[in-house]
């Protein structure tokens, strides 16, 4: 079994992506072909904005995002606890503070209430200026905007949508990454909607910031002419090649792939239910795109050696995220370091994420969860 099997999905769209690939390939336009193009209108309308600008990865999209916006030394950035390690590594990197903020327990993303106070917190200590709120769409749920939209407006914060994981899903039918000033998201192989490769897309609705995020993409380049720099940039581009990968796979994904996705969580949730793992909460007016699937074990359970069991029946399994964002070592010795994030700090000890994709049969679902709860009555 697999955990996202890739192999199933190139097996199902083979024809189509070959053909994509060999035209690119005849072409020889492997950089900035038409298919980038392309791609990038109709990432734009699938999300419904005015702008998407394809980039290398899903870092370089936040980076380049932050750089737009100027943010830099002396700036706070709000960024959720749990998550992985970009979303507080691009702030770092242009030279910001990152601010960690605990999780709601059920969601997996950032609590509305702890980010006031954190807000309020660093407000009155004066040191850092309060410029931008990260939010992060985990496992493919977004992000609770009805409650963070309107405190980044009462304290005049810019919204950035890290929709690396998000893609897909939306709320009150709002497609995700469309919920930030500029919302981002990743096209790594595994993610919802993955290419062969790295990959990444920024968008935005500001015909400002959007002609900015362009330039920053090819070396601070003055409109078309990428030998005349007019700020420092960086080389961040979407391969042809990746283009022609991905738009296949996006037909296939709003045609059937978001929905099987579905399919598989709510076959997991009829088995899983009460059994005593905490499950993925989905709340009214969300729709999820399930980068994972994500339970809590009981704190008893040894979650090692429920792998190791797991993994000997041929059943994988991850551990999405194993440390609070706070305790990484690149954060040591910072006042990123302070934060208090008892609910994330759980969560690394309990999560672990099932097989998921979209290609998953009922049967295989029986299989792992069948597995799972034998191993875990032990």
């Amino acid at each position: 079994m697999q955990f996202r099997d890739l192999q199933k999905q190139y097996e199902i769209l083979k024809e189509d992506i070959d053909r994509s690939m060999a035209l690119v390939v005849s072409s020889a336009h492997f950089i900035s072909g038409s298919q980038v193009t392309e791609l990038e209108k109709e990432l734009a309308e699938y999300v419904s904005v005015r702008h998407c600008i394809t980039c290398a990865n899903g870092t370089d999209a936040l980076t380049i995002a932050l750089m737009a916006w100027g943010i830099g030394e002396g700036d706070a950035v709000f960024v959720p606890d749990f998550t992985f390690f970009s979303s507080g590594e691009c702030p770092a990197g242009v030279g910001a503070t990152p601010i960690f903020v605990d999780v709601d327990a059920r969601t997996y993303n950032m609590n509305p209430a702890k980010l006031e106070a954190a807000i309020v917190k660093v407000q009155n200590e004066k040191k850092y200026r309060p410029k931008v709120v990260v939010t992060v769409d985990l496992f493919g749920l977004p992000a609770d905007y009805d409650e963070i939209r309107p405190i980044c407006e009462k304290y005049g914060l810019l919204i950035l949508e890290d929709g690396a994981q998000g893609f897909g899903g939306s709320l009150h039918g709002k497609m995700a990454c469309s919920f930030g000033d500029i919302s981002t998201t990743s096209f790594f192989p595994a993610k919802p909607l993955g290419c062969y490769g790295d990959g990444g897309a920024i968008f935005t609705d500001n015909d400002e910031w959007a002609a900015l995020i362009r330039s920053v993409c090819v070396h601070g380049k003055s409109g078309e002419d990428k030998y005349d720099n007019v700020r420092l940039g960086m080389n961040s581009r979407l391969d042809t090649l990746q283009a022609a990968i991905l738009l296949p796979k996006l037909k296939a994904f709003r045609k059937h792939e978001l929905d099987a996705v579905n399919q598989v969580a709510a076959w997991y949730n009829e088995r899983l239910a009460g059994t005593g793992l905490i499950l993925p909460e989905i709340a009214d007016d969300f729709v999820s795109s399930w980068a994972q699937y994500t339970v809590q074990l009981p704190e008893n359970v040894n979650r090692v050696k429920l792998q190791d069991e797991l993994k000997k029946q041929d059943i994988p399994t991850m551990i999405y995220y194993r440390k609070p964002m706070h305790k990484q070592g690149a954060f040591a010795g910072t006042d990123s370091a302070k934060a208090d994030c008892p609910v994330t700090e759980r969560l690394c000890k309990t999560v672990l994420s099932l097989p998921m994709h979209p290609y998953m049969t009922e049967e295989m679902v029986e299989t792992v969860t069948k597995a799972l709860m034998s191993i875990a009555a032990r």
